[in-house]
């Protein structure tokens, strides 16, 4: 059961374990949320003592955590690696339809099942695995290597990964390069590709959430005004969903088309290959699709509205949460004035809300040290996989890493098909032992490039 010198079940065993701790992140945490995470920090002290024996700890928020793991060269600029130890809490109500517990942290029918299995301590846990085997065989960095493990980053990082990237920060730190969960290996998701595409994210998009508050004298349902105060706000969702962002063709996804045109179909092979030539015909094919809408627009979604008591009642206050991603070469300023100027009714009263909002990323240099390590780790280990750069749409903790660097990159060694997007977040969390096992080498991979044996 050896893989490069990796027990596969010993791997598993120990992330099923990790599974076990309810690290859920909450922003008013109860004795038993701050127990876990205090309870998974001495898991972690006993499950990897090499790496607690030799690499400097940090606390930073009373639970997230960053290892120092000193390199020979101090002229080199170091490098980080991010996961996160937290995870969304499941709802009650689906715990039945789950196959096996949440929290149990399950091996079965070759795969670990469990929250976070995916999202993020398959990162965390798979990037310490990789440390420890290196520890022992007696490797060295040349070039300083932080580990950076936040507690927070479902609810915005600001206790975890912003302190960490304000310390570093104050002690004058800069990063060649930040490496984050993000983009995985795609098999079957992406339309006409002949080969498994494993997306190696160059840029994040920005966060914004904006509310929407519409106040009226309210009184009995048989004598409406014209305008209620929840007609007022419906008419400002309706205008901000039917004026949508333009699409563009973004430098991340524009480098993607064109690293993954040799590998389409004859017309599609054409239409990526020139994109200055097709690329009305090639958004119009993106905007298609949700998922691939999105890569192409700043997005608009409503996702909070409240308003109402009762029946025959007026409502006095109605109120809506409307949550924006950016696109590359948008900026929370921009998609402000946009939304103020789409709505233009003064009886909208509108705020950003603070939560998970950041500007867009940098996009990160292809032809940059990091991104060719990161890409020749990829090939070793997942020698089928196509390495193309992509965009996130997702927010991770990466965010608060950009004025230490401008090459974050967001990659998850994982292998997923379609049906799998599903699980991150959702019911059935869970990965292969198999797949856990190349994620552990691919990170092994990583670090040796970065490293020397003695």
């Amino acid at each position: 059961m050896n893989v490069a010198g990796l027990d596969k079940n010993k791997l598993a065993e120990r992330l099923a374990r990790a599974v076990g701790f309810r690290t859920i992140a909450r922003e008013d945490p109860s004795p038993s949320d701050q127990e876990a995470f205090l309870d998974f920090q001495k898991f972690l002290e006993q499950t990897f003592p090499q790496v607690h024996a030799d690499l400097k700890k940090e606390i930073f928020g009373d639970y997230s955590l960053l290892f120092t793991w000193k390199g020979e060269d101090e002229k080199d600029l170091p490098i980080l690696l991010s996961a996160h130890m937290d995870v969304v809490p499941v709802e009650a109500e689906t715990l039945g339809d789950w196959c096996y517990p949440p929290f149990e942290g399950r091996l079965a029918d070759g795969f670990i099942w469990g929250r976070g299995t995916l999202d993020d301590k398959v990162s965390l846990m798979g990037i310490l695995e990789a440390v420890e085997k290196l520890l022992q065989e007696g490797y060295v960095p040349r070039r300083t290597i932080y580990l950076a493990f936040g507690h927070d980053e479902e609810i915005g990082g600001h206790r975890g990964a912003a302190k960490i990237a304000d310390e570093l920060r104050a002690r004058g730190v800069k990063l060649a390069y930040v490496l984050d969960e993000g983009l995985t290996i795609t098999e079957g998701m992406m339309p006409g590709a002949s080969k498994p595409v494993a997306l190696v994210g160059i840029a994040q998009k920005g966060c914004l959430s904006i509310e929407l508050k519409v106040e009226s004298e309210g009184g009995h349902s048989m004598m409406p005004p014209p305008q209620t105060a929840i007609g007022i706000l419906s008419s400002a969702l309706h205008k901000l969903e039917q004026n949508r962002f333009p699409a563009r063709l973004e430098a991340p996804v524009r480098k993607m088309l064109e690293t993954l045109a040799p590998e389409m179909p004859l017309g599609a092979r054409i239409a990526f290959s020139n994109l200055r030539l097709f690329q009305g015909l090639v958004k119009r094919k993106l905007a298609a699709s949700p998922r691939t809408n999105a890569l192409i627009r700043t997005t608009v979604a409503p996702t909070i509205m409240n308003a109402g008591v009762k029946e025959n009642i007026l409502a006095t206050r109605a109120r809506a949460v409307v949550n924006f991603r950016l696109l590359p070469g948008d900026s929370i300023d921009r998609v402000w004035r946009r939304v103020r100027e789409t709505i233009k009714d003064p009886r909208v009263k509108m705020a950003q809300l603070e939560g998970i909002r950041s500007e867009p990323s940098p996009v990160a240099d292809t032809e940059s040290q990091g991104y060719v390590n990161i890409k020749q780790a990829v090939s070793r280990v997942f020698p089928q996989a196509v390495v193309a750069p992509g965009l996130v749409i997702a927010a991770t903790d990466s965010r608060h890493y950009t004025t230490l660097t401008h090459n974050l990159f967001y990659f998850l060694p994982v292998r997923l098909h379609s049906e799998d997007l599903q699980r991150i977040h959702g019911k059935d969390e869970r990965i292969s032992v198999e797949d856990y096992a190349d994620a552990v080498r691919f990170y092994m991979q990583l670090m040796q490039n970065e490293s020397v044996k003695r």
